[in-house]
């Protein structure tokens, strides 16, 4: 699997430069060139830097002084810092390039095998901390993560107005003594992998799953506006989306499962208990509450307490089902159910989805992203034609993952890159109309489409002058244009050349292009060398050097070819 990484050389000497470049240039890096402090703070500012490269022999670098200035700040701090020296530097200054928070130096003059070596340690620390954060992050939220970082602890509090969200499948246990408990781990799986979705997308916090129940918050760890509002539209499309599979289920002949949703709104604590193995979770009777809300609902049914209810009235339509027992407790709760959005408040007064207002009003992006890729992916894969094997699902896909990946490395921000991906998705779907100047027609899709999804007209201008960027004899005009245009283009500086190129033959010939292969290796040569560039300085760092070398393999070939013929 391929790893990027951004690797920054601040150093004004254009030898080092050079020399460090050749040496690093592939391997998924991503080198950069700063020539002082004053051009690697921008840099450092916009992009996320895995590893730094400094000079401090030459004071105009400013190599001392930026090691300083990110020990002292918050940028950098994640970046593994590395000092280039002259061997005939004294060791004072190396060493005090390391007390200011570098992790190892580098030579001149350079020994290739060794600094290749030692940035290959480094970028595999730099990922094992990646991956270390991202588990952390899903265990506990980012406020608790704040605090430990900045306190070595995470003191129990008190919230007033917590939300507690509880579902749990209808009969799991009967179902759990007659199914495999491999398909019931994998089950369970499938079905809590799709809430933690929903839950993130409206901005709820997960906290545990305790067998077959699942348990989320709002307005506890996180501070958007109308908690109860967002985890309503969490519950409905979780009890929506059980729905669909259910039918998807009985057209099938199989068995299915339902599920019971509650929700309730009052005073809670919440901490960190144990001191190995420690877990954040909360407690009071509102949870309590919230799991008889839970329990005490119908099969397919979003259970809600009065105290949510004067939240949601305004927006849901509920049905009152009148004071409810609580056991254990004692006592009674006024609960209704949750039936549905009203029209009004969903998206141009149809569907199901929330309308734009009311997702701002909840600090939601108007955006609804995953929906519409929802939509266009299931229409990708049901109208290609089937000569289509080239521009098919995959290779959309496989776009996709390329624009988000360079996205990131260029430090896009989150709404950049969801419009490049809007593009992405839309960039091939006029294949499904017409193969020849398809963009057109995608063009006019995504105009028609995406309005359903919350996207503006702005966005939507965007989004359009994005895919049409990709149309032949089109140049991209700006950073999202050219990332999209390189995300095109990712195979060619990819192993898997030769297997996608196969795909393109295959699909010319289904539409009467048919060539001998020398004719094939000829047309190949012709487009990498006088008309494909690519535009963004992260793709030339990382797949022009392997785009030159299937240059060179192509002419071997064609060489061999036509001293056979």
């Amino acid at each position: 699997m391929e790893r990027f990484i951004n690797i920054l050389i601040i150093d004004d000497n254009e030898r080092n430069q050079k020399g460090l470049k050749e040496i690093l240039t592939g391997g998924g890096n991503n080198v950069l060139i700063a020539e002082s402090i004053h051009d690697a703070l921008p840099i450092l500012q916009q992009k996320d830097i895995g590893i730094l490269l400094i000079n401090i022999d030459n004071p105009y670098s400013g190599g001392l002084e930026i090691l300083q200035t990110l020990k002292d700040g918050s940028q950098g701090k994640s970046s593994y810092k590395i000092v280039v020296t002259a061997d005939s530097a004294s060791g004072a200054r190396m060493v005090k390039g390391l007390n200011e928070g570098a992790v190892d130096y580098i030579t001149t003059p350079f020994n290739p095998n060794l600094i290749r070596a030692k940035i290959e340690v480094f970028k595999s620390l730099y990922y094992k901390d990646q991956r270390i954060n991202q588990l952390l992050n899903n265990i506990f939220p980012a406020t608790v993560l704040e605090d430990l970082n900045a306190n070595n602890k995470f003191s129990p509090r008190r919230f007033d107005n917590g939300i507690v969200l509880f579902t749990d499948f209808v009969d799991f246990s009967m179902k759990a003594r007659d199914i495999n408990p491999i398909r019931l781990l994998k089950k369970l799986e499938y079905y809590f992998t799709k809430f933690d979705e929903i839950i993130d997308r409206y901005k709820l916090e997960k906290i545990k799953t305790i067998g077959d129940a699942y348990m989320a918050l709002a307005g506890v760890t996180e501070n958007h506006p109308e908690p109860a509002i967002r985890a309503c539209l969490a519950a409905l499309e979780i009890r929506d989306f059980m729905q669909t599979e259910k039918d998807i289920a009985r057209a099938m002949n199989r068995d299915f499962w339902e599920v019971r949703v509650g929700i309730h709104k009052g005073p809670l604590v919440a901490g960190i208990i144990g001191t190995s193995k420690i877990s954040f979770d909360v407690w009071g009777d509102s949870v309590n509450i919230a799991a008889r809300a839970e329990s005490g609902s119908k099969p397919g049914y979003i259970s809600i307490t009065k105290n949510i209810a004067e939240d949601v009235a305004e927006y849901m339509n509920l049905e009152h089902r009148g004071p409810v027992s609580i056991h254990k407790r004692g006592g009674n709760i006024e609960m209704f159910y949750l039936e549905n959005l009203k029209l009004e408040h969903c998206l141009y007064g149809e569907g199901k989805l929330a309308s734009t207002e009311l997702r701002l009003k909840c600090g939601l992006s108007s955006i609804d992203f995953l929906h519409m890729r929802m939509d266009i992916v299931n229409r990708l894969k049901a109208l290609l034609p089937d000569e289509v094997v080239y521009h098919d699902i995959a290779h959309t896909i496989n776009v996709e993952k390329a624009a988000y990946r360079f996205a990131k490395l260029e430090g896009l921000d989150e709404e950049a890159i969801l419009l490049l991906r809007t593009a992405v998705l839309y960039h091939d779907a006029g294949f499904m109309v017409e193969y020849h100047n398809n963009e057109p027609y995608g063009i006019k899709m995504a105009q028609s489409s995406l309005p359903k999804f919350g996207y503006s007209d702005a966005q939507i201008e965007t989004i359009t002058s994005i895919i049409a960027s990709t149309a032949s004899h089109s140049k991209p005009s700006n950073l999202l244009e050219k990332i999209m245009c390189d995300a095109d283009h990712d195979y060619l500086g990819r192993a898997d050349y030769f297997n996608v190129a196969k795909k393109l033959r295959k699909e010319l010939e289904n539409y009467n292009h048919v060539m001998s292969d020398i004719e094939w290796i000829e047309f190949q040569l012709h487009y990498l060398e006088n008309i494909h560039r690519f535009y963004t300085v992260t793709a030339k760092n990382i797949r022009l050097q392997a785009k030159k070398s299937r240059i060179e393999e192509l002419k071997i070939q064609l060489k061999e070819l036509k001293a056979q013929s």
